[in-house]
This record gives structure tokens, C-alpha cells and sequence, in this order.
């Protein structure tokens, strides 16, 4: 299993000189008023910063900031809450004030080749930090514009493409919908796929109606101690499609499970070894988090072209004994079923459970996979032709575990965490499949 430490993994200082902030209007009147986020969006109000590298072998980067922020302008006319800036409702809630003020663009260059950045597959937030405009002096999501973008000009003739967005705005699909729509405008063709805008068919019934169990809020005690004053290691852990078949074959080996994803195989063998590693109490309750994509699972289904979050947290538990002692089957069965929870009726009752308590999900005794292999980062195109790298630039939290795709194909996933020292070399040792 090859795998690399991202502690260590900066072999120079990137030096980028970033000019000041500026505001790219809309480039016609919009819609002003209030815009309803849904409890879904609430949720998850949280800072994503990506970044997309882009070097084209017959064009330099001499218009790339013109050519970027107009048709920035052009795309915010049919995304154009993400021109406003969010406030609290009435409800104590987050929503979109739509003032029309625009979008920040930053306009900075760097002091090298893009090729020296290495691999940025392996996030790493103080080089790739740089690329990315931060607000230093915000306090809170509210003082951070929806969406603020800067270009990075390299001497090669490449350019960077930073992104710091609220996930409250939308889930990685509707992002990702967004940035390639900003690409085709950019190539100077209309917009392929305008956003469906009307949030309110995901608003909460009322009287809200909590018809299934959400343990996706509930606090778990944390009743074992190992580890807890270590030092974070961040890895690493590449799986080729030769090995996610090997972990699909293993999963199913014993008969109790006809057919299992990819993604299931995977999960289960993660959230076993993390557990295994970190050597909780047998006793000990632990919780597996992540999202589902709800599109075609509401009914009637949503529309592909949805703007805001379609995913809804779905959850699986288990004492760490029988996670640990059980063969592959056992964990990788607790994903299908928490996979299987997620139907219109659970989705809705998720929504309604929010409206009823405001209670967000608790990551207590928690691991939170986040998948970024299926998203489409691979296909927007600005006039430079596709990225040549992209991904996150943060490592992920303590309890989170980052699924991204790998190489040009992208059949093989880059799995990366963090874990205590001890724990960590131990993981590694399970990862030698």
C-alpha cells in the first residue's frame, strides 16, 4: 500500500503576492430580497476551499484574470445568491440576503512553476493556503462572502484557481455543476444546464414529523482513553482498482453479503482498521457518518440540477469489539443498511428533525467519511483545457476521513486521515493488504 506523509511533504516556500480584494458585480439586475436556504443547507454551514491547477501547452496566462471574472459576472446572473451575503432570519436561521454586491476576486501571481507544487492531491493548508483568499479577521461564516475566488498567474503560464465557498450554498455536486457552468461561459458558450433556484420543496412540514430514529445527532460517550494526548499524524493510502476489488472480494467471501459498491467495501474496511488502530474498549459505542445523495431518492425526485445540499447524513453503530472481531462482512453489511435507511420518508424526517430540535450532527466517538472521488473536478474547462491536478486544500478534521480520486483515469482513491502517532502506525499495518 503506498502511502505518504503529508506532515513533511513541503519541499520549498511558495511565495504568492495576492492583490487586494475586489467585488465582480452581476453582470445584469437580479432578484434582491431573502433567500430561503433549506434545513439541509443549515446544517452543514461550513468553509470548503478547493483549488484547480490548470497549464495549457499552446496558451499562456496573459488574459486568465479578465477572462475569469467576466464571465464570473455572467454566472452569477443565474447563481445570483451567491452575489448576496448571508445573514440570520427571523427563525434564528441562516439566509441569503440578495444585495446584488457581487462575488470577491482576488487577482495574485506567484514566484514560480506550477510544477513545484508537487503533488496536491495531498492537501497541504500552508502551501496551498496561499492560493486560496482568506478573510483573517472573520469572526464567524457571516462575515465571509458565499463565494470568493482568486487566480494564481505561475511563470510557466499556468494558473491556479482558489475557491473558499460556503457548503451551506451547495453540496459538492451542485459546486461542481457551478464551476463547470463558470468554465462553459468562460469558453464563450451559454449556459448548458441553468440551476433549479427553488429550495422551499426541501422546507420541513409543519407541524415537522420525526417518523425514524436520527442517531446521526446523538452524542455518544467517549468511554475509552487511548491515544487521546497524542500528537496528530496526517497519511495518505492509495488504493488501486486491483485492491478495491480485492477489498470488494474480501467483503463478500463469507456468502452473508450477495453484491457490495466499491465505496461500501472501502468504507467498511476503513472504519474497522480506524477503529482496530485506535484501540478502543470492546465496550466502546462508535458511529459511522456519511452523506447520501438524496436527488433521486426524494419522490418524487429532485432535479439533477438542483442548487443547495440534496445530501442527507446517514449513519451505522457498533460496539468496537464486535466491529473489530467480525470478518469484512460485518462492517461493510453496516454501511449497505445505513445506505439502505435512506429513503424520501428518512430524508424528510431528517429535515424535521432539525426544524424540531436545531440539534446538529455530533461527531463524538464519530468517524465522518467525506467522498470526493465521484465528483467531476476532472472536466471544467476554462479555455485551458481540463486541470491538471485539483482537490481540498485543508487535511481533514480529526474525525474525518477524505475519499479523493487518483490519476487521470480515476479509478484509484486516495484515502487520507489523521490519526494519534501510536494509532497511525498501527493503521498503516492494516492498510498492507
Amino acid at each position: 500500500m503506498e502511502k505518504v506523509n503529508t506532515n513533511n511533504s513541503t519541499p520549498f516556500e511558495l511565495t504568492v503576492k495576492q492583490g487586494p480584494p475586489r467585488l465582480v458585480p452581476v453582470a445584469e439586475e437580479t432578484q434582491k430580497g431573502l433567500y430561503f436556504l433549506s434545513n439541509l443547507d443549515q446544517n452543514i454551514a461550513v468553509i470548503v476551499r478547493t483549488i484547480y491547477c490548470f497549464k495549457s501547452g499552446d496558451r499562456g496566462n496573459d488574459d486568465v484574470f479578465s477572462v475569469v471574472k467576466d464571465a464570473l459576472s455572467k454566472i452569477l446572473v443565474h447563481y445570483y445568491p451567491l452575489a448576496g451575503r448571508l445573514t440570520v432570519s427571523s427563525e434564528m436561521k441562516l439566509i441569503v440576503d440578495c444585495t446584488g454586491e457581487g462575488a470577491v476576486f482576488v487577482e495574485a501571481e506567484a514566484e514560480c512553476e506550477l510544477g513545484e507544487l508537487g503533488d496536491i492531491t495531498k492537501p497541504d493548508p500552508v502551501t496551498l493556503g496561499k492560493l486560496v483568499y482568506d478573510f483573517p479577521g472573520a469572526k464567524h461564516v457571516l462575515e465571509i462572502p458565499p463565494l470568493v475566488a482568486q487566480v494564481t498567474k505561475f511563470k510557466c503560464g499556468g494558473f491556479v484557481l482558489g475557491l473558499c465557498m460556503n457548503h451551506c450554498m451547495f453540496d459538492g455536486i451542485g459546486a461542481m455543476e457551478f464551476v463547470n457552468g463558470w468554465g462553459e461561459i468562460a469558453r464563450g458558450n451559454l449556459l448548458n444546464s441553468p440551476p433549479f433556484m427553488d429550495r422551499t420543496i426541501l422546507k420541513a412540514r409543519n407541524p415537522p414529523k420525526i417518523e425514524f430514529p436520527h442517531h446521526e445527532f446523538a452524542e455518544i460517550e467517549d468511554i475509552s482513553t487511548s491515544h487521546k494526548e497524542n500528537n496528530m499524524v496526517y497519511r495518505s493510502f492509495r488504493f488501486d482498482s486491483e485492491k478495491l476489488e480485492h477489498l470488494r472480494e474480501t467483503a463478500l467471501a463469507d456468502g452473508t453479503l450477495k453484491k457490495c459498491t466499491t465505496f461500501e467495501a472501502l468504507s467498511g474496511f476503513v472504519w474497522r482498521a480506524r477503529t482496530e488502530a485506535l484501540d478502543l474498549k470492546p465496550d466502546q459505542e462508535t458511529k459511522l457518518l456519511f452523506a447520501v445523495d438524496g436527488r433521486s431518492r426524494f419522490d418524487p425526485p429532485i432535479p439533477n440540477n438542483y442548487f443547495g445540499n440534496a445530501i442527507v447524513l446517514t449513519n451505522a453503530l457498533s460496539k468496537a469489539g464486535p466491529l473489530v472481531e467480525n470478518g469484512p462482512s460485518f462492517s461493510v453489511g453496516l454501511v449497505q443498511e445505513a445506505v439502505r435507511l435512506v429513503t424520501d420518508g428518512y430524508m424528510r424526517s431528517a429535515i424535521d428533525y432539525f426544524e424540531a430540535t436545531r440539534a446538529r450532527p455530533s461527531l463524538a466517538s464519530t468517524l465522518l467519511i467525506t467522498t470526493w472521488s465521484r465528483l467531476s473536478f476532472g472536466t471544467t474547462d476554462f479555455g485551458w483545457g481540463p486541470p491538471v491536478l485539483s482537490g481540498p486544500v485543508a487535511l481533514p478534521e480529526k474525525e474525518v476521513i477524505l475519499f479523493l480520486s487518483h490519476g487521470r483515469e480515476k479509478k484509484s482513491i486516495n484515502v487520507l486521515l489523521g490519526l494519534p502517532a501510536p494509532a497511525m502506525e498501527k493503521f498503516e499495518q492494516l492498510m498492507e493488504i
